[in-house]
């Protein structure tokens, strides 16, 4: 009986194979960088708002703090957007005149309010308490970048699950005293620039169980800092209600710092912050 298929037909197979195998992987090397793309993230993306507000001139050129604005940032689940009342408060005696400003003036005049785009939105599907965080040591900067520096609003990070693990699995690295939580500059200790802590003994809110300083409060220079006595600091000299700490640690690095302020404040370990429940619930 004849041949159906010439010799050549094994070799055509194995390479079809072949090739199909690889068209599979690239298919699925580009859909995973698809994903991970501004395009699905809208990671560095400036939508249009109805008013180009300008973060940059807010905060670093008037110096304004993010909670004169986002006044739910430290106890509720969502940072809040201002209601128009906030701008009003400056713009009804400054640019009252300013044609990008209308939008303003009519949402005061109308009532109704001001239709922002919001920048940094999750799904629907997982659940974000702001207020945890901020009170925990998460820094404003640490999920929504340099905002000081942004005359447009933009997502500095992807948002992504793969980001929220990376910060669950080992928040040491990202933890800060909480006097620093609104310091956008802040750069973590070193051992040109350390930082000394101290528990205060507090009970209530997290902020008030740590106090942290970048000035040696042994009075002796940074070089002879390690655990110090705070003699100098008695009762008389604090605040109604307020525990003075007995002794300061130093600390030169953010992870010795963050493992420090993980015991302070609390924070459960990374096993349990990266279940599933803490997020989908």
């Amino acid at each position: 009986m004849a041949q159906v298929f010439d010799r050549s037909s094994n070799a055509l197979a194995r390479m079809s194979l072949v090739l199909t195998g690889l068209i599979v992987i690239a298919l699925g090397v580009a859909l995973n960088e698809l994903q991970r793309s501004p395009w699905v993230t809208r990671q560095g993306q400036r939508p249009d708002q109805p008013i180009p507000f300008s973060h940059k001139h807010h905060v670093e050129g008037l110096g304004l703090q993010c909670q004169y604005c986002h006044t739910q940032v430290e106890k509720a689940a969502y940072a809040g957007i201002p209601p128009t009342k906030t701008c009003i408060n400056c713009h009804a005696q400054i640019w009252t005149n300013a044609d990008y400003l209308e939008p303003v003036r009519e949402s005061w005049a109308t009532g109704a309010s001001i239709q922002w785009i919001r920048v940094h939105d999750l799904p629907d599907y997982v659940y974000f308490n702001h207020d945890i965080h901020v009170n925990k040591g998460i820094g404003c900067a640490s999920c929504h970048g340099r905002v000081d520096e942004m005359p447009l609003m933009y997502q500095e990070n992807t948002l992504q699950m793969e980001w929220c693990l990376n910060c669950h699995r080992n928040p040491a690295v990202n933890l800060r005293p909480t006097s620093e939580i609104y310091n956008m500059a802040w750069q973590g200790p070193s051992s040109s620039k350390p930082v000394w802590c101290a528990s205060t003994g507090a009970e209530g809110p997290t902020s008030g169980s740590v106090a942290c300083t970048t000035a040696d409060p042994s009075g002796k220079g940074p070089e002879l800092a390690l655990m110090q006595t705070a003699s100098s600091q008695t009762a008389s000299d604090a605040p109604a209600g307020i525990t003075m700490p007995a002794s300061y640690q130093k600390f030169t690095s953010q992870i010795e710092l963050g493992k420090y302020l993980m015991a302070q404040y609390h924070i459960r370990t990374a096993n349990e912050l990266s279940s599933c429940e803490t997020c989908h619930r």
